[in-house]
């Protein structure tokens, strides 16, 4: 079987049907097709070909979603890089990807980053070609992104999707959710994330419908784009809509052209959906997923029960069984670990194939979440295996801001977990302790982090401590030190009294 990419295979392909746009205004399918074989061309004539990799580090924009169709018209894969990210963490992606060119522009780059690959300032990114660039017909299993995600090894891992994980994982949610051409995405999300790629421009591009495209979120331009786009659903995590309830009671908004919200990422309190959908009319639809599995694999059904407290079942396509520390599966209504099979599952990590081994058995993805499934085959998410901190939506692993602070000449050992907080859920708390005779403060050593690490892995707060707590084999008994560690308040708002 051999397929053509997402954008050509769409019903809307090549015609003047909306395709994609942002405040600036709207290209059609014919429009899109154009512009990104316009990048293909130029993508070329700077060395791009079959297999080799571009790195795109802009803040959210069409240009962004250009640049990817661009690299996939010449065979070549596309790695989205975070554009806060300091020159360190981008220096970093750029060599363990072996990105051969990046797309960026002078806003995000950090200052005084020294590149060893060729840049492309988006301001000089073409938008006519001067000669015909084919549509490839592609093999399923040629890699199309690589997206990296924080790894408990402490350094970030690169998830490579194929085309076939593009495509089940956009097809099967386009069938979830019931999407036609008459579909409008609004694209909340961080671009970099395959959650925005896969939900808000995939799915929507597989139906032959449309995505408009936020440069960055805050609670009123999330208001303006919906009455300007009018868009038929959007996806968030509980960070944006926690944002959006504490609006206050005056500020106007009209939502009514939403008919589904997909909220996922990290946990949503029964609380704030009920707010949410009070105050805003949204029907918000939880969902359950990793950057491993394409995005999403389980999903409340947009018709069936609504089951507060799971994500729903598993999407078309997909499997989801529990297991015991043995592998082997748990009855409905017992604890195990969450383990995915289908298309959808990663071909693995880039350069890493011991990671590789231990993530995927049998074709299952072993994901380090604890859940309970229900008769009907609902999940529940109960609690994680791993140390991952959730800040937010935004995936933190404290082992990277571990091996950070250990670069500090004055830092013995830090351990980092996550601390309740009333509005993003977690932000990372770090504990440290000294080398014998250092003279170090906490100040200090948040400098050095503020210096390596992008904002919001920056511990919220930081502990000069004598010792860490330790399990009977010696090792840090983080369990015990989360339950040691205060929740973090949200900082007052600005003139507030005391």
């Amino acid at each position: 079987m051999r397929l053509k990419h997402l954008l050509w295979e769409s019903p809307a392909a090549g015609t003047h049907h909306d395709c994609l746009g942002d405040e600036r205004g709207m290209l059609t399918y014919a429009e899109v097709d154009a512009r990104a074989r316009a990048a293909a061309e130029q993508f070329a004539e700077l060395g791009i070909g079959e297999g080799d990799v571009v790195g795109i580090m802009l803040e959210n924009s069409v240009e962004l979603l250009l640049g990817i169709l661009g690299a996939w018209l010449l065979g070549a894969v596309a790695t989205p890089i975070n554009p806060t990210f300091t020159g360190r963490e981008l220096q970093y992606q750029l060599a363990d990807s072996t990105t051969k060119l990046l797309l960026t522009s002078a806003a995000v780059l950090p200052a005084d980053t020294a590149l060893e690959v060729p840049r492309l300032n988006v301001s000089e990114l073409r938008t006519t070609a001067t000669g015909t660039v084919p549509t490839p017909v592609t093999p399923p299993s040629q890699l199309a992104l690589l997206i990296y995600t924080s790894g408990s090894t402490g350094q970030p891992k690169g998830v490579m999707l194929d085309h076939a994980n593009l495509c089940a994982m956009a097809s099967g949610l386009a069938e979830h959710v019931e999407l036609t051409a008459a579909d409008r995405a609004l694209v909340v999300l961080p671009m970099f994330h395959v959650n925005a790629i896969c939900v808000s421009w995939l799915a929507p591009t597989v139906a032959g419908g449309s995505t408009s495209v936020m440069q960055r979120f805050s609670p009123q331009a999330l208001i303006d784009a919906v009455a300007r786009v009018q868009p038929t659903y959007f996806s968030v995590v509980p960070a944006i809509l926690a944002r959006l309830v504490e609006l206050p009671a005056e500020v106007e908004s009209d939502f009514r052209s939403v008919r589904l919200v997909i909220c996922g990422a990290a946990p949503v309190s029964a609380e704030l959906l009920q707010l949410s959908g009070d105050r805003f009319g949204l029907h918000i639809l939880e969902g359950y997923g990793l950057t491993e599995s394409t995005c999403a694999s389980a999903c409340i059904p947009l018709r069936g029960p609504h089951k507060l407290g799971t994500v729903g079942p598993a999407i078309s396509g997909q499997e989801i069984k529990l297991v015991d520390a043995r592998g082997a599966a748990v009855p409905a209504g017992e604890r195990g670990e969450v383990w995915i099979s289908g298309p959808t599952v990663m071909r693995g990590y880039f350069g890493r194939p011991e990671a590789t081994a231990d993530a995927i058995v049998d074709g299952w993805l072993r994901t380090g979440d604890v859940g309970v499934l229900d008769a009907d085959g609902y999940l529940k998410i109960v609690d994680r295996i791993k140390d991952m901190i959730i800040r937010g939506g935004e995936n933190l692993y404290p082992k990277e801001i571990e091996t950070h602070l250990a670069s500090h000449p004055a830092v013995l050992e830090s351990a980092v977990v996550g601390a309740a907080h009333p509005s993003l859920g977690e932000v990372p708390v770090a504990y440290v302790v000294p080398q014998p005779g250092a003279g170090v403060s906490s100040a200090e050593l948040l400098a050095h982090c503020a210096a390596g690490l992008m904002k919001i892995k920056v511990p919220a707060r930081l502990e000069i401590v004598p010792e860490l707590p330790r399990n009977p084999v010696g090792k840090i008994d983080k369990p015990e030190l989360r339950r040691r560690t205060p929740p973090v308040a949200a900082p007052a708002p600005v003139g507030a009294a005391g």
